[in-house]
């Protein structure tokens, strides 16, 4: 029997994010199940424990088997289960398109054969590129900076006249410009979330995930992010390494934020809210304040008292400079607003266990 809000399949949810939407969930009455593939190269040796009273069934994404023991009395998904960051180089492309593409279509597959309606999907800030800019005539999208300027210092985004351009705020309804094999597969997963939608009369949301950090975050590893990068160096007494010149624009949301996220936009699948929007709807998910990365690398070591990070001039070349999204959607139509301010959270992240390292 299935109590409260109903039965939810987390998939991904032994791991970071989809652990804190598991505990949400549980908290708001949902009676809850985890699908995770338990990868060692995410968790490492140890298998996380799933919380009390909650099932936990250990299996792929792309398992037909799986997905259909899994789905068994469910009434709504939350699909977390992806493989994520920038990734080290292109060799990790077919992993990206096999986990996150092949992985979220075999899902809705699945969901389709069970008679599953109700889906939130995690996706990401990466599926707009670089973010929004204005120059001299208006509002402007660059292309990808060259090796020549990124070798010669030069970070900020220019016109073809060699004008830096001005960072903004980007919408939803921007023009979608993903860079990298990681972006490509997240801009996947909502068209696929969006077609399944229309096809079949479900209703799912996208969530565009900001910078995400928080308590439990896997450490010092390239595909958790570069708050948990800074969080580890601080631990084994080094400095924080910054690239470029520190002065990258983000928006960094607390994991307790997303999940919190997570519930609004299931709670928007269980209505009319998305039936004039063909079932589907994309929306930013970020604090609202814009840091730089070299903010966050300063709060981190002065909030942890270690030292003082080091700004390097190096960079990757799949990174964007800039990308910060409004929220305002998601606040007006869904009632979500980030509760956790980046000093308060930036304090506890700095001395709050991580995840073991997978090795």
């Amino acid at each position: 029997m299935t109590q409260g809000k109903g039965r939810l399949l987390v998939t991904g949810g032994a791991g970071f994010i989809g652990g804190a939407v598991v505990r949400a969930a549980l908290e708001d009455g949902w009676s809850v199940r985890v699908l995770d593939s338990l990868r060692r190269d995410v968790h490492g040796a140890e298998t996380p424990a799933a919380p009390d009273g909650v099932e936990l069934v250990h299996g792929d994404v792309r398992d037909d088997a799986v997905l259909d023991r899994a789905l068994e009395g469910v009434d709504a998904v939350s699909h977390q289960a992806a493989k994520v960051g920038l990734g080290v180089d292109f060799s990790d492309a077919p992993d990206y398109v096999s986990s996150n593409v092949l992985g979220t279509a075999q899902l809705l597959a699945a969901m389709e054969r069970a008679g599953v309606r109700r889906l939130g999907v995690a996706s990401s800030m990466v599926v707009y590129g670089e973010g929004a800019y204005r120059g001299p005539t208006g509002p402007a999208r660059p292309a990808p900076r060259t090796v020549a300027d990124l070798e010669a210092g030069l970070f900020d985004p220019r016109d073809a006249d060699g004008a830096v351009l001005e960072p903004g705020v980007i919408a939803e309804d921007a023009a979608l410009d993903p860079r990298n094999a990681y972006a490509l597969s997240k801009l996947a997963q909502e068209h696929l979330a969006a077609t399944w939608a229309r096809s079949t009369g479900g209703r799912a949301v996208a969530l565009r995930y900001h910078n995400v950090y928080g308590p439990g975050m896997p450490q010092n590893t390239p595909y958790a992010g570069v708050a948990s990068l800074f969080r580890s160096a601080i631990e084994r007494g080094e400095a924080p390494r910054v690239f470029e010149d520190g002065a990258q624009r983000r928006d960094f949301v607390h994991v307790a934020d997303i999940a919190g996220a997570n519930l609004a936009a299931l709670a928007a699948t269980g209505d009319d809210r998305l039936d004039a929007h063909a079932g589907f709807r994309a929306y930013n998910v970020g604090s609202g304040v814009v840091h730089t990365i070299g903010d966050l690398a300063a709060a981190l070591s002065r909030s942890s008292g270690g030292a003082h990070p080091i700004v390097t001039g190096q960079y990757r070349l799949g990174d964007v400079r800039h990308i910060t999204a409004s929220s305002e959607r998601i606040a007006s139509e869904l009632g979500w607003r980030a509760a956790v301010g980046f000093d308060e959270g930036m304090a506890e992240f700095a001395t709050a266990p991580l995840r073991a390292a997978a090795r």
